[in-house]
């Protein structure tokens, strides 16, 4: 298992009993855990389309038997396992896609938009997390207020859906990725709302005004189990009111839809020689050591290639000036770490139009690891049969030596290494 608290790994003891009496290995338990962590990811994601309306029963009869599969004594066998892992990614694809249709049909077609960074002067509240219910539903119940709103981590592609970025109460964006809370939470002088995971335990500082939602709870917290924000709202009025400090803009906002109108023009430039690569960087962000190579990386990207990313680990890259080529911006940020379904999108069009494969496009993928929804997202590319992921900066802990490998032989996964720049002349081929 994975600790978001403290970024240790541990994980139970292989089995000491011989094989004859349980037949578990750590080969055998590493599976389980994969499989384990996969369906915790898809879950999530589940959850957030279900409260939309979106669901599939399919996806849950297969929760309740790849479930089952991990208990004890059940399944002994690494390729039955590592089937069921695969399949755990085809149904994270289909959770992706429902709740991919539950954030356009509930809040509209998502565009690129400018989104201002700081504070405005008077009352805030804080929002972090992915579900963007949550978010609808605080900005319905303060309006009429002089309450303003303001987003942060992974909720900063709600700024896309016209639906919420046009609230007068939604105000902007504060802040960047969860591992970072700690310093900013204790600055933003209003209520901070959780709405789902990589909350961290509140120091003093602002553990009175911090406020997570059903599941998602934490010691030093108040948990709302509805969707009732009046003590948040009313949190709000009793706090420091915020200061006027804008700090700038971004763009955001490429999402799948977006990308996909353009796909003729992107296909006609590649064979023109105007695009050299594309590059999917981001992922799960963390707060260890050797997470700076995504940013060196994308940073040596070429100047006529383009940059897609998404969920956290945008915050390691989305600081520097990539630039522009042919008119769009070399960074587009394509929404949150579910939205790894339009980056997959976008490239079964483009490989479609090439009349290629996926892998055969110029195409890399450079993704950051951290937790249960990487594992998810990690399963689907190599159940559509991705190959040459890189992933990082660490292997994951409960991934035995040997699973390891049979992963690299078979999808050709690679780790981070110590020198970016080198990593990018083999993926370009330099």
């Amino acid at each position: 298992m994975f600790c978001n608290q403290c970024e240790q790994t541990f994980r139970q003891t292989a089995c000491v009993n011989s094989p004859g009496v349980c037949g578990k290995d750590a080969d055998i338990q590493s599976l389980q855990e994969i499989l384990l962590y996969g369906l915790k990811g898809m879950a999530a994601y589940a959850h957030h389309a279900r409260r939309m309306g979106k669901y599939d029963e399919d996806v849950s009869a297969f929760i309740e038997e790849a479930l089952f599969a991990t208990m004890t004594n059940v399944n002994f066998d690494a390729e039955s396992l590592l089937a069921y892992c695969l399949k755990c990614g085809e149904m994270n694809l289909r959770v992706m896609e429902l709740l991919d249709a539950g954030h356009v049909e509930t809040f509209g077609k998502p565009s690129p938009t400018q989104v201002q960074e700081g504070t405005r002067a008077g009352p805030g509240i804080l929002i972090t997390g992915h579900d963007l219910v949550d978010l609808w539903n605080l900005l319905r119940q303060g309006e009429g207020t002089d309450i303003k709103v303001y987003t942060h981590g992974e909720m900063l592609p709600a700024h896309m859906y016209p639906k919420l970025r046009e609230h007068p109460n939604l105000a902007g964006h504060y802040g960047g990725a969860w591992q970072d809370q700690k310093k900013e939470f204790a600055v933003f002088p209003g209520p901070v709302v959780g709405t789902t995971n990589c909350v961290l335990i509140p120091p003093d500082s602002y553990k009175g005004r911090l406020f997570t939602m059903r599941a998602t709870a934490v010691p030093g917290s108040q948990c709302l189990l509805d969707d009732d924000f009046r003590p948040v709202i009313e949190e709000a009025r009793r706090c420091e009111p915020c200061e006027e400090k804008i700090l700038g803009e971004s763009t955001i906002g490429f999402h799948r839809s977006v990308l996909l109108d353009q796909a003729q023009t992107i296909v006609d430039a590649v064979k023109a020689g105007k695009i050299s690569h594309f590059f999917v960087i981001g992922g799960c962000d963390g707060a260890e050591k050797g997470r700076n190579y995504f940013s060196d990386y994308a940073q040596s990207t070429p100047a006529d290639s383009f940059i897609l990313t998404l969920g956290c680990g945008k915050y390691r890259i989305r600081d520097h000036d990539y630039g522009e080529h042919l008119g769009l911006p070399r960074l587009m940020d394509m929404g949150q770490c579910n939205d790894a379904y339009g980056a997959i999108s976008v490239a079964v069009a483009l490989a479609k139009a090439f009349d290629c494969g996926v892998n055969d496009l110029p195409l890399t993928l450079v993704i950051s690891w951290f937790e249960q929804k990487a594992v998810a997202v990690l399963l689907t590319l190599l159940s559509l049969g991705v190959t040459g992921i890189t992933l990082g900066p660490n292997p994951p802990g409960f991934v035995s030596p040997n699973v390891f490998k049979i992963l690299q032989e078979r999808f050709d996964l690679r780790l981070t290494g110590d020198d970016p720049q080198a990593d990018l002349r083999v993926a370009i081929g330099a």
